[in-house]
């Protein structure tokens, strides 16, 4: 098991379930039902988000396993917020600062949830995934 308490496991649980219900309130029924005449990278927006926002409910039964999924959402919002957020920030119409409160709180959201005393182990200071085939072994799977 993990050196991670049940109150962290919770804690991001939580994050998984409010990026679910924001993005499903969100997304969803564009998704499902999409205004005529969308522009095609509005089609593609609309479908990484659904499939974020499925990726997060499995986020809440396998919090551990799923957090490159919150590494996904703190490295895309903040990649916006520093190349178009900040670089239009006097400029900004109503749909970029309402996307630059989302982003915001997100890398919030993410930056809270995330036991990083865990990532340092598991992602940084372990040992990686072998490259080849382990000829040790024999296992040829």
């Amino acid at each position: 098991m993990s050196d991670v308490s049940t109150f962290r496991l919770y804690l991001l649980r939580a994050g998984y379930l409010v990026i679910a219900l924001g993005l499903a309130l969100l997304m969803w029924s564009g998704i499902v039902r999409p205004p005529k005449n969308l522009p095609h990278m509005n089609t593609v927006v609309r479908s990484v988000l659904g499939a974020v926002s499925l990726l997060a409910l499995l986020g809440i039964r396998y919090p551990l396993k799923m957090l490159p999924l919150l590494f996904f959402e703190l490295l895309w919002k903040t990649i916006w917020v520093i190349a178009f957020g900040l670089r239009a920030a006097n400029r900004l119409d109503a749909d970029m600062k309402d996307t630059m409160f989302d982003c915001i709180f997100g890398i919030v959201l993410v930056l809270v949830v995330v036991p990083w005393g865990y990532v340092f182990r598991s992602y940084l200071k372990a040992v990686g995934d072998r490259w080849g085939k382990n000829s040790a072994s024999g296992n040829h799977t």
